[in-house]
């Protein structure tokens, strides 16, 4: 059974770039680094966002963005988005609200390393979350 997150990884053909990018997004450095890749802790429950170089992706994972999308829960989605195009990511999915009006919004950019990234405001994470 599912039991929760535990890593995300996104593979990058010039991980010093995206570490760098992602370290001025997230405003922290990486916590783990080691040849092919680097790691940051982010969150309110430090899950791992991994950047792998992709000479070791399986065939086929860096043809494009592909995939599921996983969205990280933002308190300023609006604000968030409007980092992240400033920072050179392109709009993938636009704002949109999900439901029937229940507050869940989502977004979604190709960062600058062909990866998509999952933004949304999310009710239930901060039920869970306690706020």
């Amino acid at each position: 059974m599912l039991r929760g997150f535990a890593t995300i990884s996104f593979w990058t053909a010039d991980l010093e770039a995206a570490a760098a990018w992602y370290t001025e997004f997230l405003g922290i450095e990486p916590y783990y680094r080691k040849p092919g890749y680097i790691e940051f802790r982010v969150g309110d429950y430090q899950n791992e966002f991994g950047l792998i170089d992709s000479r070791y992706a399986p065939p086929g994972a860096t043809n494009g963005p592909a995939g599921a999308i996983m969205y990280w829960h933002v308190d300023d989605l609006e604000a968030t988005l409007e980092k992240l195009l400033r920072l050179g990511a392109k709009e993938y999915q636009p704002i949109t609200h999900q439901g029937d009006g229940e507050g869940f919004i989502t977004a979604s950019v190709v960062d600058p390393f062909g990866n998509i990234l999952g933004i949304m405001r999310n009710p239930h994470y901060l039920t869970v979350l306690g706020e």
